[in-house]
């Protein structure tokens, strides 16, 4: 499967998903190691990356936009869920993913640029992008949630 396929990186992202799903699942009455958990695997989504031989700097900027992404949404998320229960956790991850999306694409479009001004090629296909995200994203909530559950034990 060549790197610039779609169909590669809609089975790469679906075997990755099934694999988060299903180490969620097995640790999700465990909140204190659920952070530290999305971090490892957020590690683990660049197993693609290493596969197809991408360049890591090419994720970076997906990255960047995952991390601010979910990052910010799991704030937004936990302070909903502190307020008003699971409609607030609802709610606050919608309206937090909206405003995140936002501001997170803001900082993807200027690493990507700034990445170009360096003459650095970045080649960014659907799987680089996918990976990138989906790794950002993990971090992102990983770490707000390893601080406020696992270090902090808040909630």
């Amino acid at each position: 499967m060549a790197k610039d396929k779609l169909l590669t990186a809609v089975t790469s992202i679906a075997l990755l998903t099934l694999l988060i799903i299903i180490a969620v699942s097995f640790s999700a009455n465990q909140k204190f190691i659920i952070g530290p958990l999305l971090i490892f695997l957020g590690i683990v989504s660049f197993v693609s990356a290493l596969i197809f031989k991408i360049p890591l700097h090419s994720l970076r900027p997906d990255i960047i936009f995952g991390l601010i992404d979910n990052g910010i949404l799991a704030v937004f998320a936990l302070i909903g869920a502190e307020l008003f229960g699971v409609w607030g956790a609802i709610v606050g991850g919608a309206v937090g993913n909206a405003i995140t999306d936002g501001f997170a694409g803001i900082f993807e479009g200027h690493e990507a640029q700034r990445m170009r001004k360096l003459k650095i090629d970045d080649k960014r296909t659907a799987l680089i992008s996918a990976t990138g995200k989906l790794a950002g994203c993990l971090f992102g909530a990983g770490v707000v949630l390893t601080i406020v559950w696992t270090i902090l034990g808040i909630g």
